[in-house]
């Protein structure tokens, strides 16, 4: 999966604050991080939106592989 939406597909959006665990990007920017506790306000565009990222020990891989 590369993250993006197709029109058949929902997706969950989390709000600045949210109490979770994960990966998560901006839905406004695409800024990455992972958390622990609770989602912040994002740091390089004070967005409030966050999409959970599918994550596995190789998504990077994958997705490295899909780029070259």
């Amino acid at each position: 999966m590369d993250g993006t939406a197709h029109d058949d597909e929902f997706v969950e959006l989390l709000a600045a604050g949210d109490a979770t665990r994960g990966e998560f990007h901006c839905a406004e920017c695409g800024y990455g991080l992972t958390v622990a506790r609770t989602l912040p306000t994002c740091p390089m565009c004070a967005g409030g939106s966050w999409q959970r990222v599918d994550w596995s020990p190789f998504t990077r891989a994958v997705h490295a592989a899909q780029v070259d």
